[in-house]
This record gives structure tokens, sequence and C-alpha cells, in this order.
């Protein structure tokens, strides 16, 4: 006897699907930015680089969980929205308070403002979506 597997609930319709190009699209930037400058000049502002190649991953792993679906998928992309948010709220202050302290912008750098404020608006979006995603299957 074979098990019949389940699918997993899908969160990318709707407005899902948006959130997952803009991930891909922060993937995208925030990884080959980061790549390029980690090979060509990372001892020029390490922190900075290194906080870019992080957010790239953290992008990689939330536009994954958003396709993967189901619950644990959700629940896994809702924790790394929130820590997301976290870092660009914590970076964004800090190279506000302390410009000396990044040589070099990152990604998080003034709340995302290099990329049009996408970094900080991104985790807000998707932590709405996602919240409301689970209350639609409890309905």
């Amino acid at each position: 006897m074979t098990a019949v597997r389940e699918k997993p609930a899908r969160l990318i319709g709707g407005p899902g699907m948006v959130l997952v190009w803009f991930y891909g699209v922060m993937v995208v930037g925030a990884v080959s930015r980061s790549a390029y400058q980690i090979a060509t000049e990372f001892d020029r502002a390490p922190l900075a680089y290194s906080l870019s190649a992080v957010a790239g991953i953290v992008y990689g792993f939330i536009t994954y969980s958003l396709v993967r679906g189901g619950e644990t998928a959700r629940r896994a992309a809702q924790v790394c929205c929130a820590a997301e948010l976290v870092g660009v709220l914590v970076v964004g202050t800090w190279t506000l308070v302390d410009r000396g302290a990044f040589p070099d912008a990152t990604v998080w750098s003034d709340y995302g403002m290099g990329y049009v404020f996408i970094p900080v608006l991104l985790p807000l979006s998707a932590l709405w979506w996602l919240r409301k995603t689970r209350s639609q299957r409890g309905a």
C-alpha cells in the first residue's frame, strides 16, 4: 500500500507571489554584490560585505520557504522574516549612529535606503502575509 502524501498548503498565492518575486530579486542583488565585494575588496569593509552576504542567504531561505509551502515552511519563514527585520533595524540604526563603523554600505544600511527601503518593507509585508495565511487556514 502506498501512502498518499498531502501537498503542502501554498504560501505564494496572490500577494505571496509578489513577495517571492521581491525576495528573489533581493537574493540576486545581495548575493551578487557581496560576492563581488568579498572577492575583490574584502579588506576594505569585511563586516559590511559579510552582512550583505548573510542578508542574501536569509533572503534565499525565505524565498525557498515561501515556495515550498506548508505549515513548517510558513513557521520557518516567519522566524527568518522576524530575524531579517531585527537585522535591518539594528544595522540601519547602527549605520546612522556610527557612520565610521561601516566604511561601505550593506544591504541593510540606513534601513535599506540603497535598495529603496525594500529591506525594511519586505519583512513587514512578509510577516503580515504569513500571519494572514495562517488565519485563513484556521478559518
